[in-house]
């Protein structure tokens, strides 16, 4: 089985109205998801992707993708290839300090996954830019509390987790997952980020399509057995799904009922994988249900509580996201900006009726009026890389303001660039809708140049 089978919500005991009042709810508080699945029975009852966003390209999971890190971990067990309670130092002496402490020695491989390798600080901060030996940098930083006591969100303790498995396969962690895990399931061309040596980052940087995640929920809700055949060791989805270590005390919050080995725990009896800006497998063992979805949201609890609120009481045609809507007109003109803190020269303006073209010195950003229009840019794209876009245009009804609205169609990143025009100058207002960084950039004033 390839791809999970479908059927309608009512013949698999889903109010479809539930649905409905889920999708109306996230629209009403202003989060734009980019997809959904909804997997009741292990049928698909429902689906959507946000036009221009599609099922058949990929999306970036950031932190979702620990979860699938973890996964090779349990393979890898069951494997004999490695044990939980081995220390991390163990797999690593030449990369370790001169003096290790004793937390450092006591640092184990279920300390890494369940977030409690005893740092006070994570040790990702500036890592990137500090060195290419990510693993040697692990091991330098401070680590002041007992491993196992204190839990402390770690994206670079799943990096070891990929480093410990690549270092005893000799392979990277998506080439490991490939046939235990990727090809019976169907996933097919998964990409997955890498460190300056090859490794890939396991706590960040896959990239599947929605059904993927979907079908990896199902895996996890059938208890790793998957169309009558048994992927997962038998007894690890339980054991990586509870909870292992506390993360916060408030009652209300789905970031704060415990912590297992790369999942977090959820009210309602639910767990979930997770990543920035809203990439979500849920999955909802009592409801014997999954939900798929990827976004480009900053509330990511509100997802869940609008999840909680319409959802939950339902189990017992391609949506749009808002695009610039009218028609275009001609214009041309290149303006000149002054030295600023964006480096930014120049923006040339080229508008038909039906396409808006700009472009920031080298870079070239494209929309259509009235419709998507497919496009790639590397401007203040994830890590300056070229990325595949779709951008819809408009003008205002005095023609004095124009509106592009770029999505970079496998991430959660959206850009909005406004043009406001007087007289022979031009001030761009550019924003994103989600970032590690800023959102809003300062606005930028130019002069035209050429009639």
């Amino acid at each position: 089985m390839t791809s999970l089978p479908r059927s309608t919500p009512e013949a698999q005991g889903v109010d479809s109205s539930g649905i409905a009042a889920f999708l109306s709810a996230c629209a009403g508080s202003g989060l734009e998801l980019h997809s959904l699945m909804l997997v009741r029975h292990g049928f698909v009852v429902a689906e959507s992707w946000w036009h221009p966003y599609s099922s058949d390209k990929r999306h970036m999971l950031f932190s979702l993708s620990k979860s699938f890190t973890a996964t090779a971990i349990g393979l890898a067990v069951a494997e004999g290839r490695l044990s939980l309670d081995d220390t991390v130092v163990s797999f690593f002496p030449e990369k370790a300090p001169a003096s290790v402490s004793e937390n450092l020695a006591a640092m184990r491989v279920h300390d890494l996954l369940t977030m409690s390798t005893g740092h006070a600080v994570e040790p990702m901060s500036g890592l990137r830019a500090e060195t290419n030996d990510w693993v040697s940098s692990f091991m330098a930083a401070d680590v002041p509390h007992a491993p196992g006591t204190h839990f402390l969100y770690n994206s670079l303790a799943t990096y070891m987790l990929s480093a410990i498995l690549h270092k005893l396969t000799g392979e990277r962690l998506r080439d490991y997952l490939t046939p235990r895990l990727f090809v019976p399931l169907g996933i097919t061309d998964p990409t997955w980020e890498q460190c300056p040596l090859g490794i890939d980052t396991g706590g960040w940087g896959l990239s599947v399509r929605t059904e993927d995640i979907a079908k990896f929920g199902q895996l996890y809700l059938s208890e790793g057995v998957w169309d009558g055949v048994r992927l997962l060791p038998d007894g690890w989805v339980a054991n990586a799904t509870k909870k292992h270590i506390a993360n916060g005390d408030n009652p209300e919050s789905d970031w704060a009922q415990g912590y297992g080995f790369q999942f977090w725990r959820c009210r309602h009896g639910a767990y979930r994988g997770d990543g920035a800006f809203g990439q979500y497998c849920v999955v909802l063992p009592e409801q014997d249900a999954v939900l798929a979805i990827t976004s480009g949201v900053k509330d990511m609890q509100t997802v869940l509580n609008h999840a909680w609120a319409q959802l939950l009481p339902a189990f017992g045609g391609r949506r749009e996201l808002t695009k610039p809507a009218g028609v275009g007109r001609v214009f041309a003109g290149t303006y000149a900006f002054p030295e600023n803190d964006q480096g930014l020269k120049t923006l040339q303006i080229e508008s038909t009726e039906s396409q808006l073209t700009l472009t920031l010195d080298e870079h070239t950003l494209t929309g259509g009026f009235g419709a998507w229009l497919p496009g790639e840019t590397s401007f203040r794209q994830w890590h300056g890389k070229p990325h595949a876009t779709a951008g819809a245009a408009a003008w205002s009804e005095d023609n004095t303001t124009l509106t592009l609205r770029l999505c970079s169609v496998e991430t959660p990143f959206i850009a909005e660039a406004i043009c406001r025009f007087e007289g022979e100058s031009v001030t761009l207002h550019y924003s994103l809708n989600a970032s590690f960084g800023p959102t809003e950039f300062a606005p930028l004033v130019g002069q035209r140049t050429e009639v």
